[in-house]
């Protein structure tokens, strides 16, 4: 249970943090969008869908297949990351963020769906 609830709060804020920064266009966000070829709305828009992701994970303790619907939300947000990545010719330093966040989400997943049994 512990686990989950770490899982689930890490989640949270590590996705309601990028995807603040993201929807409100900060200086640093505008800088990634356009290293990978983004425009500024399409970056606002992940974001968006960022802090989407935060909240379904947050509610899925409470709401499993909400979470569960959640977490593969921010899988598929983070298998995009990770192409872009490649698609850039990045290293493992650039696609690590991205890795380990995915790693993290489907933990919250096994951990979502085993606990609410």
């Amino acid at each position: 249970m512990i686990l989950s609830i770490v899982l689930t709060c890490l989640l949270a804020l590590i996705f309601s943090v990028l995807g603040t920064a993201g929807a409100l266009a900060l200086p640093k966000m505008r800088e990634k969008a356009a290293e990978t070829g983004f425009s500024v709305a399409a970056y606002r828009r992940i974001g968006v869908l960022q802090i989407a992701g935060a909240v379904g994970v947050a509610l899925g303790p409470a709401v499993p297949l909400l979470g569960g619907l959640a977490g593969a939300g921010l899988l598929l947000l983070l298998a995009g990351a990770a192409v872009v990545h490649l698609r850039k010719g990045d290293g493992m330093a650039e696609l690590t963020p991205a890795t380990v966040c995915a790693v993290l989400v489907a933990a919250y997943l096994a951990v979502l769906f085993t606990w609410s049994r």
